[in-house]
């Protein structure tokens, strides 16, 4: 937990916290409905497809954290993993797509699915 003399020296601004998270929200729905749109024209079928879901999640998570938190974080003299100059938790960033984007990537799995095989 930062001390009062670190907020002192870097704040940090709500406002900004809840725009990383509406941020990282958007890109999580918008490659939830991609991976779904994937999974349907591949033709994978039950566990097959929720792993790739969940593989491309994290992947995504991955790629978000090393082009846009980790520089910054690790320049500012942070943890290795550390996320909250930008997030509200760990959970946000490393875990919250695969919630937040399964009803997207069902609903375009099985619509493409169905195209595909129909």
């Amino acid at each position: 937990m930062p001390t009062e003399k670190e907020f002192q020296i870097a704040p940090i601004v709500q406002e900004s916290v809840m725009h990383n998270s509406k941020a990282l929200y958007n890109l999580q729905s918008v490659t939830a409905s991609l991976f779904g749109v994937s999974a349907g024209i591949l033709g994978l079928e039950s566990y097959n497809g929720f792993l790739f879901y969940v593989v491309f999640t994290m992947l995504t998570s991955v790629l978000f954290y090393a082009l846009h938190v980790a520089p910054t974080s690790i320049a500012s003299g942070k943890g290795a993993l550390d996320t909250s100059r930008y997030f509200r938790g760990p959970y946000e960033l490393w875990t919250g797509g695969l919630f937040n984007g399964l009803a997207g990537f069902i609903l375009t799995w099985t619509l493409f699915y169905g195209l595909v095989r129909a």
